[in-house]
């Protein structure tokens, strides 16, 4: 017999899909349907399915739990009510992603450093903490070890941290981040992934990621040790063998600020020296006169969580077999460590926000008539929280054959804190989409803005990263941070949201200052950029010579 909060919950839930069900729009035939499908994004719609979304009955929707599947059934009923096709394995609207869920068994793991002959054994928590091994339950090593910068080999632009340093069987500390390429590049090298491979290529054993201001700033250690009460995840490839994994590394660690300038003492360099080298983004690399001994011992589950994938496909005889992915994440960090006595993290903007604005721009296209020229797959991922696994799946077990999808737009975490006047498009320079962007924020009477943030990384941290990845040209439309009011400050209020309510359970329906109505108008800019996509006879390509292009472009024949 189920229980009384049990048919509570699947009562709620029908009732959502009830009232979606109840929604009816106009079919849009003749005259210019883009402007007319724009006029029927609703601000009253994407508040509904966010605030659906960001209830506490989905208890955050933390991947791989029951409230991450309700979100996903409900994505894929309302997918499912516009008429769309199913786009997911054997004809549901579901891909299936298969994970390992990991934790570092605190009581097993260890870290210890060697000085001058004298060894500390340090704490986890308070000094460090460590990362599982998701191929290995038990795992040891000693090493010396060096000081590599930024970790970072980027021979285009004529820099490389391990340039005069033997790191042959040694574990290489690094700082977080990149030297000051241009955005995108900085936040490429800053990737974990590409630091990884970068210290096995040259001869590494493991990694200890010491901190700085700068990522203090980003992501404060006390924060990183709240997130622990949350498991990792890796997804499983065919073999089941875990993503981005290199066996050759024997650790990953973090130390916290404090064990940082404690870490530096007796090296050629004060710990505030360092700080202040990669700040001016030319750290120093060199030995240290240090031994660490960690041993790691790691819990597993292997776990399924899915995407929801759904296609509404095009009126052109020949591109409708060409495929433009809207994509956004669905997942949030679930139940974790109290804030404020509240321990669900509802995720409202992040990211509620973008799976409700893909609802609308998915209810938009369906109403046209005629339908784009290009078939559109609406993808909803999981795992983005855990590092972009569920859009990384995604692209390497592509639903449709992956040649064939010509573009990612990308939408996470709508701002809607302030009104909308201009774009910052993440990833727009290094393709024809930036054209895109241009001829729509012109439509719109938008202004395009360069990344104000690029210490944030931002272009790695979300989903349109995976896909550039795979070479497949993609791009994140995010609210820029203009005002023509003196009393709005949109980076005050952006440093005080991240203070106070990011992946924090404050960041709800409840909280202040939501804006529908540059929701709205976020979500018709977005949804004209992919029209224009999918009308343009061409399809969308690398710029000559563009780095991502010369890197990652091949992958997507």
């Amino acid at each position: 017999m189920m229980s009384v909060e049990c048919n509570v919950r699947r009562s709620l839930l029908a009732l959502a899909v009830i009232v979606a069900l109840s929604v009816t729009q106009p079919v849009f035939a003749g005259g210019d349907t883009a402007d007319e499908a724009m006029s029927a994004i609703r601000p009253e719609a994407i508040r509904g399915d966010m605030r659906f979304l960001s209830d506490d009955l989905l208890e955050g929707r933390g991947t791989g739990t029951r409230g991450y599947d309700l979100a996903a059934k409900f994505m894929a009923t309302q997918f499912e009510t516009l008429g769309l096709q199913p786009a997911g394995d054997a004809g549901t609207y579901f891909q299936s992603v298969p994970l390992r869920s990991l934790k570092a068994d605190e009581t097993r793991t260890t870290l210890r450093l060697t000085r001058a002959g004298k060894e500390e054994t340090l704490a986890f928590r308070e000094d460090y903490i460590l990362h599982g091994d998701p191929a290995r339950v038990e795992s040891s090593v000693e090493a010396e070890v060096a000081f590599v910068g930024f970790g970072v080999t980027a021979p285009e632009q004529g820099y490389d941290d391990y340039k005069g340093i033997d790191v042959k069987g040694k574990i290489v500390a690094m700082t977080f981040g990149a030297p000051s390429f241009e955005s995108s590049l900085k936040a490429h090298y800053s990737s974990g992934s590409v630091k990884a491979k970068n210290a096995v290529l040259h001869g590494a054993i493991g990694i200890i990621v010491v901190d700085d201001p700068m990522l203090e700033h980003i992501y404060p250690f006390s924060k990183r040790v709240r997130d622990l009460a949350r498991p990792e995840f890796r997804w499983l490839d065919k073999r089941g063998q875990p993503n981005d994994y290199y066996p050759e590394l024997k650790c990953s660690v973090s130390l916290g600020l404090a064990a940082t300038r404690k870490f530096f003492e007796g090296s050629p360099y004060t710990a505030e020296e360092v700080f202040a080298a990669a700040k001016a983004g030319r750290p120093a690399s060199f030995a240290l006169p240090i031994t660490a001994k960690v041993h790691t011992y790691t819990q597993w589950q292997d776990v399924h969580s899915p995407n929801v994938v759904a296609k509404l496909e095009g009126s052109d005889t020949v591109l409708k077999s060409e495929y433009l992915v809207y994509s956004a994440h669905l997942d949030h960090l679930g139940i974790g460590e109290a804030v404020q006595g509240d321990k669900i993290y509802n995720g409202a903007l992040d990211n509620a926000t973008g799976a409700a604005i893909l609802l609308e721009i998915a209810r938009a296209f369906s109403k046209m008539n005629p339908r784009p020229r290009r078939s559109i797959l609406f993808v909803a991922v999981t795992a983005e929280e855990a590092g972009l696994l569920g859009s990384d799946y995604f692209v390497h077990y592509p639903t449709v054959a992956k040649s064939s999808i010509v573009a990612d737009v990308n939408t996470d975490m709508d701002l809607m804190l302030w009104p909308l006047q201009d774009i910052v498009a993440f990833g727009a320079e290094h393709s024809t989409l930036g054209g895109v962007i241009r001829r729509a924020t012109e439509r719109m009477h938008l202004i395009e803005s360069p990344d104000p943030l690029a210490d944030l990384v931002i272009f790695i941290r979300s989903d349109q990263y995976s896909f550039v990845k795979q070479g497949i040209p993609a791009v994140m439309p995010s609210p820029g941070f203009k005002s023509s009011d003196p009393a709005i400050a949109p980076f005050d209020i952006l440093g005080k949201w991240e203070d106070t309510r990011y992946h924090q359970p404050q960041d709800d329906m409840e909280q202040p200052g939501l804006d529908f109505d540059s929701a709205t108008k976020y979500a018709q800019f977005v949804f004209l950029c992919g029209y224009l996509i999918s009308s343009d006879q061409e399809r969308p390509a690398w710029n000559k010579e563009d780095f991502f292009g010369e890197l990652y472009g091949r992958k997507a024949d």
